[in-house]
Protein backbone atom coordinates (compact mmCIF):
# COMPACT_ATOMS: atom_id res chain seq x y z
CA UNK A 1 0.00 0.00 0.00
CA UNK A 2 1.34 3.42 -0.99
CA UNK A 3 -0.40 6.33 0.72
CA UNK A 4 -0.66 9.98 -0.32
CA UNK A 5 -1.89 12.62 2.10
CA UNK A 6 -3.84 15.48 0.50
CA UNK A 7 -4.55 18.81 2.19
CA UNK A 8 -7.38 21.16 1.09
CA UNK A 9 -7.29 24.81 0.13
CA UNK A 10 -9.47 27.84 0.64
CA UNK A 11 -13.18 27.37 0.11
CA UNK A 12 -13.45 24.18 2.19
CA UNK A 13 -14.03 25.97 5.51
CA UNK A 14 -17.12 25.54 7.66
CA UNK A 15 -17.98 26.67 11.19
CA UNK A 16 -17.23 23.88 13.66
CA UNK A 17 -14.54 22.22 11.56
CA UNK A 18 -12.21 20.20 13.73
CA UNK A 19 -14.29 20.59 16.90
CA UNK A 20 -15.02 16.88 17.27
CA UNK A 21 -11.31 16.03 16.98
CA UNK A 22 -10.48 18.77 19.49
CA UNK A 23 -12.99 17.36 21.97
CA UNK A 24 -11.95 13.71 21.56
CA UNK A 25 -8.20 13.65 20.94
CA UNK A 26 -5.42 15.27 22.95
CA UNK A 27 -3.19 15.29 19.84
CA UNK A 28 -5.64 17.62 18.09
CA UNK A 29 -5.99 19.88 21.14
CA UNK A 30 -2.21 20.22 21.33
CA UNK A 31 -1.99 21.39 17.70
CA UNK A 32 -4.67 24.06 18.19
CA UNK A 33 -2.99 25.24 21.39
CA UNK A 34 0.49 25.40 19.85
CA UNK A 35 -0.80 27.14 16.72
CA UNK A 36 -2.68 29.74 18.77
CA UNK A 37 0.52 30.58 20.65
CA UNK A 38 2.51 30.88 17.41
CA UNK A 39 0.12 33.33 15.71
CA UNK A 40 -1.27 34.86 18.90
CA UNK A 41 -4.86 34.15 17.90
CA UNK A 42 -7.38 31.69 19.33
CA UNK A 43 -7.63 29.40 16.30
CA UNK A 44 -9.99 26.96 18.01
CA UNK A 45 -12.46 29.75 18.80
CA UNK A 46 -12.15 31.05 15.24
CA UNK A 47 -12.97 27.61 13.83
CA UNK A 48 -15.63 26.50 16.28
CA UNK A 49 -17.48 29.68 17.32
CA UNK A 50 -16.93 32.32 14.65
CA UNK A 51 -19.32 33.28 11.88
CA UNK A 52 -18.94 31.82 8.41
CA UNK A 53 -18.36 35.37 7.16
CA UNK A 54 -15.35 35.83 9.45
CA UNK A 55 -14.09 32.34 8.76
CA UNK A 56 -14.28 32.96 5.00
CA UNK A 57 -12.22 36.13 5.29
CA UNK A 58 -8.87 35.27 3.64
CA UNK A 59 -6.79 36.46 6.59
CA UNK A 60 -8.62 33.92 8.81
CA UNK A 61 -9.37 31.14 6.35
CA UNK A 62 -5.82 30.12 5.54
CA UNK A 63 -4.81 29.76 9.18
CA UNK A 64 -8.06 28.06 10.18
CA UNK A 65 -7.93 25.42 7.44
CA UNK A 66 -4.22 24.72 7.85
CA UNK A 67 -4.43 24.29 11.63
CA UNK A 68 -7.52 22.09 11.35
CA UNK A 69 -5.72 19.92 8.80
CA UNK A 70 -2.64 19.71 11.02
CA UNK A 71 -4.76 18.78 14.05
CA UNK A 72 -6.51 15.94 12.21
CA UNK A 73 -3.17 14.87 10.74
CA UNK A 74 -1.69 14.59 14.25
CA UNK A 75 -4.48 12.19 15.21
CA UNK A 76 -3.92 10.03 12.11
CA UNK A 77 -0.21 9.85 12.85
CA UNK A 78 -0.92 8.83 16.44
CA UNK A 79 -2.53 5.70 14.97
CA UNK A 80 0.59 5.04 12.92
CA UNK A 81 -0.84 6.21 9.58
CA UNK A 82 1.95 7.69 7.45
CA UNK A 83 2.28 8.83 3.87
CA UNK A 84 4.83 8.29 1.14
CA UNK A 85 3.78 11.47 -0.68
CA UNK A 86 2.19 14.73 0.49
CA UNK A 87 0.26 17.18 -1.67
CA UNK A 88 -1.92 20.20 -1.05
CA UNK A 89 -4.17 22.57 -2.95
CA UNK A 90 -2.91 26.16 -2.72
CA UNK A 91 -2.52 26.85 1.04
CA UNK A 92 -2.68 23.07 1.56
CA UNK A 93 0.81 22.84 0.09
CA UNK A 94 2.11 24.50 3.26
CA UNK A 95 0.56 21.75 5.38
CA UNK A 96 2.27 19.22 3.08
CA UNK A 97 5.60 21.01 3.58
CA UNK A 98 5.10 21.04 7.36
CA UNK A 99 4.19 17.34 7.48
CA UNK A 100 7.28 16.45 5.45
CA UNK A 101 9.45 18.59 7.77
CA UNK A 102 10.64 20.70 4.87
CA UNK A 103 9.13 23.58 6.84
CA UNK A 104 8.64 23.88 10.60
CA UNK A 105 5.13 24.34 11.93
CA UNK A 106 6.08 27.70 13.44
CA UNK A 107 7.58 29.03 10.23
CA UNK A 108 4.78 27.54 8.13
CA UNK A 109 1.98 29.16 10.12
CA UNK A 110 3.76 32.51 10.29
CA UNK A 111 4.26 32.40 6.53
CA UNK A 112 0.59 31.57 5.99
CA UNK A 113 -0.39 34.45 8.24
CA UNK A 114 1.69 36.87 6.16
CA UNK A 115 0.63 35.25 2.88
CA UNK A 116 -3.06 35.60 3.70
CA UNK A 117 -2.56 39.20 4.84
CA UNK A 118 -0.87 40.19 1.58
CA UNK A 119 -3.37 38.30 -0.55
CA UNK A 120 -6.12 40.39 1.01
CA UNK A 121 -4.39 43.73 1.63
CA UNK A 122 -2.57 43.89 -1.70
CA UNK A 123 -5.43 42.68 -3.87
CA UNK A 124 -6.87 45.26 -6.29
CA UNK A 125 -9.93 47.15 -5.09
CA UNK A 126 -12.24 45.27 -7.43
CA UNK A 127 -14.62 42.37 -6.98
CA UNK A 128 -13.66 38.95 -8.34
CA UNK A 129 -15.29 35.55 -8.32
CA UNK A 130 -13.95 32.06 -8.88
CA UNK A 131 -16.05 29.80 -11.11
CA UNK A 132 -15.55 26.03 -11.32
CA UNK A 133 -16.16 24.97 -14.92
CA UNK A 134 -17.14 21.29 -14.98
CA UNK A 135 -17.17 19.03 -18.01
CA UNK A 136 -15.32 21.28 -20.46
CA UNK A 137 -11.84 20.65 -21.90
CA UNK A 138 -9.14 22.88 -20.41
CA UNK A 139 -8.07 24.12 -23.84
CA UNK A 140 -11.62 25.31 -24.53
CA UNK A 141 -11.79 27.04 -21.15
CA UNK A 142 -8.53 28.85 -21.93
CA UNK A 143 -9.83 29.88 -25.35
CA UNK A 144 -13.03 31.35 -23.92
CA UNK A 145 -11.05 33.24 -21.28
CA UNK A 146 -8.83 34.75 -23.99
CA UNK A 147 -11.88 35.76 -26.00
CA UNK A 148 -13.23 37.62 -22.95
CA UNK A 149 -9.98 39.35 -22.05
CA UNK A 150 -10.96 42.67 -23.59
CA UNK A 151 -12.73 44.98 -21.11
CA UNK A 152 -12.55 42.39 -18.37
CA UNK A 153 -10.51 39.75 -16.60
CA UNK A 154 -10.90 35.99 -16.91
CA UNK A 155 -8.06 33.49 -16.41
CA UNK A 156 -7.73 29.85 -15.30
CA UNK A 157 -6.53 29.70 -11.69
CA UNK A 158 -6.93 26.02 -10.73
CA UNK A 159 -6.72 22.99 -13.01
CA UNK A 160 -8.34 20.52 -10.62
CA UNK A 161 -8.62 17.44 -12.83
CA UNK A 162 -9.16 16.75 -16.52
CA UNK A 163 -12.83 17.67 -16.26
CA UNK A 164 -12.70 20.78 -14.08
CA UNK A 165 -10.97 24.14 -14.34
CA UNK A 166 -11.52 27.03 -11.93
CA UNK A 167 -11.53 30.48 -13.51
CA UNK A 168 -11.00 33.81 -11.77
CA UNK A 169 -13.24 36.47 -13.28
CA UNK A 170 -14.13 40.07 -12.45
CA UNK A 171 -17.69 40.83 -11.37
CA UNK A 172 -18.82 42.37 -14.65
CA UNK A 173 -17.88 39.28 -16.66
CA UNK A 174 -19.41 36.57 -14.45
CA UNK A 175 -22.72 36.08 -16.21
CA UNK A 176 -21.19 36.41 -19.69
CA UNK A 177 -18.51 33.80 -18.88
CA UNK A 178 -21.02 31.41 -17.35
CA UNK A 179 -23.12 31.53 -20.49
CA UNK A 180 -20.12 31.16 -22.79
CA UNK A 181 -18.94 28.06 -20.91
CA UNK A 182 -22.41 26.51 -20.97
CA UNK A 183 -22.81 27.28 -24.67
CA UNK A 184 -19.48 25.56 -25.33
CA UNK A 185 -20.68 22.38 -23.64
CA UNK A 186 -19.84 22.77 -19.95
CA UNK A 187 -21.99 20.49 -17.83
CA UNK A 188 -22.13 22.77 -14.80
CA UNK A 189 -20.76 26.06 -13.44
CA UNK A 190 -20.25 26.49 -9.66
CA UNK A 191 -19.34 29.76 -7.91
CA UNK A 192 -16.81 29.02 -5.16
CA UNK A 193 -16.72 30.30 -1.60
CA UNK A 194 -13.61 32.47 -2.02
CA UNK A 195 -12.90 36.19 -1.88
CA UNK A 196 -10.16 37.24 -4.30
CA UNK A 197 -8.33 36.79 -7.63
CA UNK A 198 -6.11 34.01 -6.29
CA UNK A 199 -3.35 32.46 -8.40
CA UNK A 200 -3.45 35.22 -11.00
CA UNK A 201 -1.35 38.23 -11.99
CA UNK A 202 -3.76 40.45 -10.04
CA UNK A 203 -1.85 39.47 -6.89
CA UNK A 204 1.59 40.45 -8.17
CA UNK A 205 2.00 43.05 -5.41
CA UNK A 206 1.15 40.44 -2.78
CA UNK A 207 3.75 38.13 -4.29
CA UNK A 208 6.43 40.83 -4.21
CA UNK A 209 5.71 41.69 -0.57
CA UNK A 210 5.67 38.02 0.44
CA UNK A 211 9.16 37.54 -1.00
CA UNK A 212 10.64 39.45 1.97
CA UNK A 213 9.06 37.08 4.49
CA UNK A 214 10.26 34.01 2.59
CA UNK A 215 13.85 35.27 2.71
CA UNK A 216 13.87 34.92 6.52
CA UNK A 217 12.82 31.25 6.57
CA UNK A 218 14.96 28.11 6.42
CA UNK A 219 13.71 25.19 4.32
CA UNK A 220 14.99 21.63 4.59
CA UNK A 221 14.31 20.40 1.07
CA UNK A 222 13.89 16.68 0.41
CA UNK A 223 13.59 14.59 -2.74
CA UNK A 224 10.33 13.04 -3.99
CA UNK A 225 8.18 13.75 -0.93
CA UNK A 226 6.00 16.80 -1.74
CA UNK A 227 4.52 17.55 -5.16
CA UNK A 228 4.48 21.18 -6.28
CA UNK A 229 1.27 22.98 -7.20
CA UNK A 230 2.83 25.03 -9.95
CA UNK A 231 3.74 22.15 -12.27
CA UNK A 232 2.79 18.83 -10.65
CA UNK A 233 6.41 17.69 -10.19
CA UNK A 234 8.23 16.80 -6.98
CA UNK A 235 10.27 19.31 -5.04
CA UNK A 236 13.97 18.50 -5.27
CA UNK A 237 16.98 19.72 -3.34
CA UNK A 238 17.98 21.82 -6.34
CA UNK A 239 14.74 23.84 -6.31
CA UNK A 240 14.62 27.51 -5.35
CA UNK A 241 11.67 26.90 -3.05
CA UNK A 242 11.45 30.55 -1.98
CA UNK A 243 10.99 31.65 -5.57
CA UNK A 244 8.48 28.84 -6.17
CA UNK A 245 6.36 29.86 -3.16
CA UNK A 246 6.58 33.51 -4.18
CA UNK A 247 5.33 32.62 -7.68
CA UNK A 248 2.77 30.23 -6.18
CA UNK A 249 0.54 33.19 -5.33
CA UNK A 250 0.25 34.30 -8.97
CA UNK A 251 0.54 30.94 -10.77
CA UNK A 252 -2.29 28.51 -11.61
CA UNK A 253 -2.58 25.42 -9.41
CA UNK A 254 -1.96 22.26 -11.46
CA UNK A 255 -3.69 19.65 -9.32
CA UNK A 256 -4.53 17.78 -12.53
CA UNK A 257 -0.80 17.18 -13.09
CA UNK A 258 -0.37 16.39 -9.39
CA UNK A 259 -2.87 13.55 -9.69
CA UNK A 260 -1.02 12.14 -12.70
CA UNK A 261 2.29 12.24 -10.80
CA UNK A 262 0.75 10.35 -7.88
CA UNK A 263 -0.63 7.76 -10.28
CA UNK A 264 2.76 7.37 -11.94
CA UNK A 265 4.36 6.87 -8.52
CA UNK A 266 2.04 3.97 -7.78
CA UNK A 267 -0.11 5.61 -5.10
CA UNK A 268 -3.12 3.37 -4.44
CA UNK A 269 -4.52 4.97 -1.26
CA UNK A 270 -5.41 8.66 -1.13
CA UNK A 271 -6.37 10.32 2.15
CA UNK A 272 -7.68 13.89 2.18
CA UNK A 273 -7.10 15.44 5.61
CA UNK A 274 -9.05 18.52 6.66
CA UNK A 275 -12.34 20.24 5.84
CA UNK A 276 -14.17 19.43 2.63
CA UNK A 277 -14.16 16.59 0.12
CA UNK A 278 -13.01 18.37 -3.03
CA UNK A 279 -9.61 16.71 -3.46
CA UNK A 280 -11.10 13.27 -2.84
CA UNK A 281 -13.62 14.01 -5.55
CA UNK A 282 -10.95 15.09 -8.02
CA UNK A 283 -8.96 11.90 -7.47
CA UNK A 284 -12.03 9.68 -7.80
CA UNK A 285 -12.69 11.17 -11.22
CA UNK A 286 -9.22 10.17 -12.45
CA UNK A 287 -8.30 7.10 -10.39
CA UNK A 288 -11.25 4.72 -10.67
CA UNK A 289 -9.60 1.78 -8.89
CA UNK A 290 -7.88 3.68 -6.07
CA UNK A 291 -8.93 3.71 -2.44
CA UNK A 292 -9.91 7.29 -1.65
CA UNK A 293 -10.81 8.65 1.79
CA UNK A 294 -11.52 12.05 3.25
CA UNK A 295 -11.15 12.70 6.97
CA UNK A 296 -12.87 15.85 8.16
CA UNK A 297 -14.93 14.37 11.01
CA UNK A 298 -14.28 11.75 13.68
CA UNK A 299 -16.66 9.30 11.99
CA UNK A 300 -14.54 9.60 8.82
CA UNK A 301 -11.50 8.61 10.85
CA UNK A 302 -13.37 5.65 12.36
CA UNK A 303 -14.20 4.41 8.87
CA UNK A 304 -10.60 4.84 7.73
CA UNK A 305 -9.30 2.91 10.73
CA UNK A 306 -11.70 0.08 9.96
CA UNK A 307 -10.63 0.00 6.30
CA UNK A 308 -6.94 -0.04 7.27
CA UNK A 309 -7.63 -2.62 10.01
CA UNK A 310 -6.15 -0.45 12.75
CA UNK A 311 -7.21 -1.12 16.34
CA UNK A 312 -8.69 2.02 17.93
CA UNK A 313 -8.23 0.94 21.53
CA UNK A 314 -9.07 3.51 24.20
CA UNK A 315 -7.43 6.59 22.73
CA UNK A 316 -8.79 10.03 23.56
Amino acid sequence: MKIAFMFPGQGAQFVGMGADFFNKYKEARKVYEEASKIVEKDIAKMCFEGSIEDLSNTKNTQLAISVTSLAILAVLKSFGIKSSIDVGLSLGEYVALIDSQILSMEDGLKLLERRSYYMQAKAPNEKYYMLAVIGLDANKVEEICLNNKENGFAVPANYNYSGQVVVTVNEDKVEKLKQDFLNAGARKIVKLNTSGPFHTEKLIEASKCYKKDLENVTFNLKENVVIKNIDGSFYTKKDDIKKILEDHIISPVRFDKTIKTMQNEGVDTYIEIGPGKALSGFVKKECKDAKVFNVQKVEDLDLLLQELKINVGGKN
